[in-house]
């Protein structure tokens, strides 16, 4: 478990960035960093090359690299992270001329989901994606191939000697997508029964360390592990809550997202991503005091698009308030919410709008229901909830919950 991981010296680390011009290298490369402290990695330095095209054979130019080498000495720096994907040939390449251990962003992500997963589904995702990723590296990485536990980008399955050969993992690969499979059969059955008993669902889905599970927690005391860390939480959490119409609706935490998210991860946890697919509705949580907000926000957007959330209602949480600095440049609407989920900020209003967001499948009703109809009373109860009755000279008196199915028949008996 990660908890115990606090005790190990952070290592020093020096990033780089090939700035070619296909994303925003500046911010990038800070987001890399904030990667590498989560993965307990003291950043002491970093280099950006501009630069047309990535060198195919050392990623950097050559003469950069001295001058990086020359840099790591002087900072007494054990590991280099590159804010790209390196071959297995790149990493070799540069680890000889550089003498110290070399990573890339996407081993970073994946050494931080090793640390945070918890579940067994979860552990199963991140070997299969770091197996997924090791494949097509086994020619040319030679000696990090073997290398397991004590350092950022070694946690993890690993390989315990050279010579594992392309077939084992395959066959790994194979077993780890088995079990998978096994599980998101499981999944989709407990999806396909509570679509079954009618239960509303809500996915919260949003970048990394935008709060998510802060909110879940306010909502609903699930006692999920929040901190000020990216990919702080990395597992499924489902709680159910209560809305202002009496209605219940099931939240679900997944997992955060980022820039550049790694195939091999979004592939591998595709099951845990599809529960914002068969949502009712998205809550799209977003960090209203960061400047990257509305990119951030397109991130998420285009990547539920992509796991075919297109038509499904979205509510945009905008969350931090406390923290933003122009919270009044972001108004409030029928889809937008302002809330602080640290300081219980915006709650009853964001209720209400999820409420009014759903598709109606009750209604609370009051209702006089004569004596010689009190069969129907039992109906309510069975398919929806009574919340409270009285009885009068005229028949009973209820506050209920009334079922879709029920609502023409019950509005014969509304009460004045």
């Amino acid at each position: 478990m990660y908890e115990n991981k606090t005790e190990e010296l952070p290592v020093r680390a020096v990033l780089a960035c090939v700035d070619t011009g296909e994303f925003d290298a500046e911010i990038s490369i800070a987001e890399l960093a904030e990667l590498a402290e989560t993965a307990n990695a003291e950043v002491v330095g970093e280099v950006i090359q501009r630069k047309q095209t990535c060198d195919p054979a050392t990623c950097m130019g050559a003469g950069r690299l001295e001058e990086l080498k020359e840099q790591l000495e002087a900072l007494e720096a054990e590991l280099v992270i590159f804010d790209h994907e390196l071959t297995g040939i790149q990493v070799r390449n540069i680890e000889d001329i550089l003498n110290v251990r070399v990573i890339d962003r996407t081993t970073l992500i994946l050494d931080i989901f090793a640390q945070r997963a918890r579940t067994k589904e979860g552990r199963l995702q991140v070997e299969l994606a770091q197996q997924k990723y090791r494949l097509p590296r086994l020619t040319g990485m030679g000696t990090s191939l073997s290398r397991l536990g004590g350092g950022i980008g070694t946690r993890g399955p690993g390989e315990t000697k050279l010579e594992t050969d392309k077939r084992h993992i395959r066959r790994r690969i194979s077993s780890l997508e088995r079990e998978l499979e096994e599980l998101k059969k499981h999944r989709s059955f407990t999806r396909s029964r509570r679509k079954k008993d009618g239960v509303l669902c809500a996915a919260i889905v949003g970048y990394t360390n935008v709060g998510k599970s802060t909110l879940l927690n306010a909502l609903t005391n699930a006692g999920v592990l929040a901190e000020n860390k990216l990919f702080a939480t990395l597992d499924t959490t489902s709680r159910s809550i209560e809305l202002p119409d009496g209605r219940s609706v099931m939240l679900i935490d997944t997992v955060g997202l980022i820039r550049r998210l790694p195939h091999e991860l979004v592939e591998a946890f595709k099951s845990t991503l599809e529960e914002a697919a068969s949502a009712d509705i998205i809550l799209n949580v977003q960090d209203l005091s960061s400047p990257e907000r509305e990119e951030q926000a397109e991130v998420t957007r285009r990547l539920l698009s992509e796991l075919g959330c297109d038509g499904i209602p979205v509510i945009n949480v905008m969350n931090k308030a406390d923290r933003a600095l122009c919270p009044d440049l972001v108004s409030e609407d029928g889809s937008t919410v302002i809330i602080s989920a640290l300081h219980d900020v915006g709650f009853d209003r964001l209720l209400s709008v999820i409420a009014a967001s759903l598709p109606e499948t009750a209604r609370r009703m009051k209702l006089l229901v004569p004596y010689e109809q009190g069969a129907f009373i039992g109906r309510i109860r069975s398919e929806g909830k009574v919340f409270s009755e009285k009885y009068t000279e005229n028949g009973t008196l209820i506050d209920a919950l009334v079922d879709i199915k029920l609502i023409n028949e019950a509005e014969s008996f509304a009460a004045q």
